[in-house]
């Protein structure tokens, strides 16, 4: 359901034609045994592709060498030897998710292997990881197992979940902006809109219900959760078990219940002003208010009348004792 003239669409630059195509008909072809022929997993895994490849422009890591690709060379846990010898810049990144180190080559061409796929000596060439098919098996085969969950990516689409994806992908969350715009871009295209049209899909989205936002024409999370839940209705009755749970801009206000057993002064009802006033709405507004806060206004009605009361008697008895001077 998704194509390469979509992606082309939502790209933000030109594509190479000859790199997304290698993507593309891996996907068309062996997608859908890694559980990526639902559009809502698609999306979320060409978006991560668009992003690490630059559009499909790259299919291999751009040599610097950078400080960091210098120390590849004895990086041992990417499976390079301990020694200085060559190996980083042989087993450099390469395909559209940038399989790099020796334990990366090796884990791909085993997966095609127990696959049943026959694939080249990638160990001894990893240049043949860019030749067809392989450049797009080889990020199909990482968003299956070979990410470092050692598990498909597919369980975070389920519940649209960019960041974990991203984290698996990446191991942080560089370029993670980009990632939600290729999303974001490739997503309402998918659903038949242009890339910067917004307004329009977020418009469409209300009246199917699956949006409540405003029609602002802007990117984020609620918008991203109603791309989710189009996308997973382009295939009924193909999601099973799976309850799409998307992160909206909406976040759920924890309001911790009072207890029965809290003492009356931690009440948190507080006393205003009824609307309409009248002795009526006295009457309602006063039966709302909890006892603790009524026995609260008694004390002190009872303190302030108490306290008049009682200045009352001190004049009158000052009253009676200057004239009681006056008559002597």
């Amino acid at each position: 359901m998704i194509t390469a003239a979509h992606v082309r669409a939502a790209a933000k630059a030109r594509v190479n034609d000859s790199n997304l195509n290698s993507v593309m008909t891996a996907l068309d072809r062996h997608g859908a045994a890694a559980g990526l022929d639902l559009p809502h997993r698609a999306v979320h895994f060409l978006a991560q592709l668009m992003h690490e490849s630059g559009s499909f422009r790259f299919d291999r890591e751009i040599w610097g060498p950078t400080p960091a690709q210098k120390r590849y060379d004895t990086r041992t846990d990417l499976g390079n030897t301990p020694a200085a010898d060559g190996d980083g810049f042989k087993n450099r990144g390469r395909g559209p998710i940038q399989v790099t180190g020796g334990y990366n080559i090796r884990a791909f061409h085993a997966w095609c292997v127990a696959k049943g796929m026959n694939p080249p000596d990638f160990v001894s060439n990893p240049d043949l990881i860019n030749t067809d098919p392989w450049e797009g098996l080889s990020a199909i085969w990482y968003w299956d197992e070979g990410n470092p969950d050692r598990r498909s990516l597919n369980r975070y689409a389920d519940r649209n979940d960019p960041e974990m994806i991203t984290r698996r992908i990446n191991g942080g969350l560089n370029g993670y902006p980009d990632r939600l715009d290729c999303y974001t871009r490739l997503g309402v295209v998918v659903l038949g809109y242009r890339p910067d049209d917004l307004r329009g899909f977020q418009g469409a989205a209300r009246a199917a219900g699956k949006y409540s936002g405003a029609l602002d024409g802007l990117d984020g999370p609620q918008t991203r959760a109603a791309i989710h839940l189009m996308l997973v209705d382009l295939a009924p009755g193909k999601v099973r078990a799976v309850k799409a749970s998307p992160v909206t801009e909406e976040k759920p206000v924890a309001v911790m219940p009072q207890s029965i057993d809290a003492p009356w002064w931690q009440s948190k009802e507080i006393l205003g002003p009824a609307a309409g006033g009248g002795a009526a709405t006295t009457l309602t507004a006063l039966g709302s208010i909890p006892w603790q806060n009524l026995l609260l206004i008694l004390v002190a009605f009872g303190a302030v009348a108490g306290f008049l009361y009682w200045r009352k008697r001190i004049d009158a008895r000052d009253v009676r004792s200057r004239a009681s001077e006056v008559e002597a």
